[in-house]
């Protein structure tokens, strides 16, 4: 073997060793890639998480503002706050002097139309009496009986009488003040049924169903009440993002008063399905050929591919059937960029 050829194999040898050396160092570079940060969540069944628990506040069924028809100067006001008031039950007057003194003006040229009707009346019976003359003196007694009703009536108007029953809520407006046409003197409250008001934030809401059972505990009277039908509102907290709910409660002993601090918690679920898994819709995946999937991790925080089959949604979250177990970390923040097997952060 010649020197050149000698040369050559050598030069050949340092080459492949090179080659090997650098794919030992990729390898070793991929091995070595830096894990993907995500965020979990633990895989719960409906029976740690088939209710949510919110803070709410106890309001009338209806409130009824209540005022006078006529300004005038109040004289006595005969209810006070909290007493249980009856429909047509008297609540304050004002000081009727002027409407009486109209009232008797009214009567007298009721009694002077009616006088000369009766005069008149026999005369034109003897058709002695123009036509013209006797449909004036009919007018005249039209309008005496209108201005009669009408002073009649701004005289009853000077009492304040309950429209409906309830509790009286607020008293605006004391003896000796002068009231105005509609402004406010007491309110009456329906509470034989409340209301309970709570915001609920918007990947909540669309669990929440007009049926929905709940239990409302107020501590103020050691309470415990189950709810009833739920009146959702539609437009959001611009910046909560919370929607407000009304949740009617019977209120038969008027124990609930407006204002008290309740818990209320919602059963999300029948009864009949706990025991069944629940996980973020988002957490769950679909491949190419169109079957599901989650990304779930191990205890050495390795990645890998769980094929689930799904079930009924509620709220922002979906039952999951089969695939996954419970108390099992699945990736629910982060999962674009993993692939079989990446080790992970969290």
């Amino acid at each position: 073997m010649n020197n050149g050829m000698m040369r050559n194999i050598a030069f050949l040898s340092i080459l492949l060793a090179l080659l090997l050396c650098a794919s030992c160092g990729e390898k070793k570079a991929d091995g070595m890639k830096n894990p993907i940060r995500v965020k979990v969540e633990m895989v719960k069944s409906l029976r740690s998480a088939d209710s949510h628990s919110f803070v709410g506040i106890v309001e009338e069924r209806e409130a009824t503002a209540v005022s006078f028809t006529s300004m005038g100067t109040v004289r006595r006001v005969l209810v006070s706050e909290g007493q249980h008031v009856s429909r047509g039950q008297l609540l304050a007057e004002i000081d009727d002097t002027q409407a009486r003194n109209l009232l008797s003006g009214a009567e007298a040229m009721m009694e002077q139309a009616n006088d000369a009707l009766k005069r008149y009346g026999q005369l034109h019976d003897n058709g002695s009496l123009p036509e013209v003359q006797w449909v004036e003196v009919q007018s005249k007694v039209a309008q005496a009986q209108s201005q009669l009703e009408v002073a009649r009536k701004n005289l009853a108007d000077c009492r304040l009488v309950a429209p409906v029953s309830g509790i009286i809520g607020r008293k605006m407006i004391g003896a000796g003040e002068t009231a105005m046409p509609s402004q406010t003197v007491v309110t009456i409250l329906d509470i034989s049924s409340v209301k309970v008001k709570v915001s609920v934030p918007e990947t909540e809401i669309g669990g929440i169903h007009p049926n929905t059972s709940s239990v409302i505990k107020v501590e103020a009277i050691n309470g415990t009440f189950d709810g009833g039908n739920i009146e959702k509102g539609i437009q959001a907290d611009a910046l909560t993002h919370t929607y407000d709910i009304r949740i009617s409660v019977l209120n038969k002993e008027h124990k609930l008063l407006p204002g008290m601090v309740a818990s209320v918690q919602f059963v999300a679920v029948p009864q009949q399905q706990t025991g069944q898994l629940m996980v973020p819709i988002t957490a769950v995946q679909r491949r190419s050929d169109g079957t599901l999937f989650v990304w779930t991790v191990d205890n050495d925080s390795t990645a890998h591919r769980a094929v689930v089959t799904i079930g009924e949604t509620i709220g922002n979250q979906v039952v999951v059937a089969t695939g996954i177990n419970e108390d099992q970390r699945i990736v629910v923040e982060g999962y674009q960029k993993l692939s079989e097997g990446t080790k992970v952060i969290f």
